[in-house]
């Protein structure tokens, strides 16, 4: 057990790992296992399953990762689940469409820097990393018809997404209604006493428990987590909807897309993305809204332990002070990227130019923020995506797109 929590009884550790959870079954499940576990010295068998679906993992997928941590630092074994099986399936929950199916070598790849980025969080020396192929590949065609024979269609069909996409004349794949019976499976290889997951991953977690049982091994215990919303505040954080905060982002970009979230949701965070006690965060707000303190010094202090947890306490303090800089203070960042082009006759439109600089995804995007008013040129908003940047002289431009991205274009 980690510092300070050795000592802990029963109830404690239940309190402990109650924070951020939407819903334990059963939580006198766990309370007795845990007591078992302190009279015997047998540590529960924690696991999570992660799709190597992309390449990096963000915010959202922390909130499963920190309560792994909080299994570990009671003294269990968590595991780490990289579903490289269940990866070429696809998994359908929430979706309304059959997912993309990922190549093997796209699945490699990404497993490979997901191993890499969980030491963010987890302890390297304890944490158990498996594949779900292990077992699937060994268990072989008579194995899988023997597994699939112990679910009927009628319980797979009770998952809402499907009743939902059969409503609606959507098309349902095969493959689509393998998913579930095979991360149930996963719990059986594993003989996991816990499995955690989103909320959205609940019909999936409870086929676990049944397998388990049909299996003759007692049921594991579910725990399902909030899907933590982006900084929009509104959509589950995501990539393909750009509202994410990576573990890997630049501190001072991290630090940045923090202090844009809204007051309102700033105590989610608090409570999914960070260790802080609950009782601590909850004494917070009242004082904020007691007027005994400022949301911006909390928001400041949540980005600052963000950035502290991913990178170092020294590159948060930095962050901190190169925002305050920019922001606080009407100053413009120290260390503003440059670029030199050579002098032309010809003159550019703005959308185009901010999507060369990479200050765009596109020049789409970029008339968009233009039109939303997110772009300035040399200190003055730009809203007309027409307007054209002349390279026929020697001179300088200063961009700034949203919040956060600078450049500085030198025409020589």
């Amino acid at each position: 057990m980690s510092d300070g929590l050795d000592s802990l009884t029963v109830e404690e550790q239940m309190t402990y790992l109650r924070k951020g959870a939407v819903e334990i079954i059963h939580e006198a499940e766990l309370e007795e296992r845990l007591r078992r576990s302190a009279a015997t010295g047998r540590k529960l068998r924690v696991k999570a399953g992660f799709d190597p679906t992309a390449p990096d993992i963000h915010l959202g997928h922390t909130v499963l990762i920190r309560k792994m941590k909080h299994f570990q630092d009671l003294g269990h074994t968590v595991i780490f689940l990289i579903g490289d099986f269940t990866g070429l399936i696809g998994d359908p929950s929430g979706r309304t469409l059959t997912r993309k199916q990922l190549t093997r070598e796209e699945i490699e790849a990404n497993a490979e820097t997901y191993k890499k980025q969980i030491y963010k969080i987890l302890d390297p020396e304890t944490t158990v990393i498996d594949f779900n192929s292990r077992w699937m590949l060994e268990l072989g065609t008579d194995g899988f018809v023997t597994l699939c024979s112990r679910y009927t269609v009628r319980q797979i069909l009770e998952r809402d997404d499907f009743e939902k996409r059969l409503s609606e004349n959507r098309p349902i794949a095969l493959h689509e209604l393998l998913y579930p019976i095979v991360q149930g499976y996963d719990s059986v290889a594993l003989e996991a006493d816990v499995e955690l997951g989103g909320t959205d991953q609940k019909f999936n977690l409870l086929v676990g428990r049944e397998l388990q049982r049909s299996y003759g091994l007692p049921p594991q215990i579910v725990m399902t987590m909030p899907l933590l919303e982006g900084t929009d505040g509104v959509q589950k954080m995501s990539k393909s909807l750009d509202n994410y905060i990576g573990i890997y982002d630049d501190p001072a970009d991290m630090f940045g897309k923090v202090m844009s979230i809204s007051d309102a949701i700033m105590y989610r965070y608090y409570e999914l993305a960070t260790d802080i006690p609950v009782r601590t965060i909850e004494t917070w707000r009242r004082e904020v809204e007691a007027g005994r303190r400022h949301p911006m010094e909390l928001k400041k202090g949540l980005a600052e332990t963000i950035v502290a947890d991913y990178h170092t306490a020294e590159a948060a303090a930095s962050a901190r002070d190169a925002f305050e800089t920019v922001f606080a203070r009407g100053g413009l960042p120290e260390d503003i990227e440059t670029r030199e082009v050579a002098a032309s006759a010809v003159r550019v439109r703005l959308p185009k130019l901010l999507a060369e600089l990479g200050l765009a995804a596109s020049v789409a995007e970029a008339g968009r923020l233009i039109k939303s008013g997110a772009v300035t040129l040399n200190g003055d908003r730009v809203t007309d995506p027409t307007v054209t940047v002349d390279h026929a002289s020697p001179g300088e431009y200063l961009f700034r797109v949203g919040k956060r991205r600078f450049m500085r274009m030198v025409v020589r």
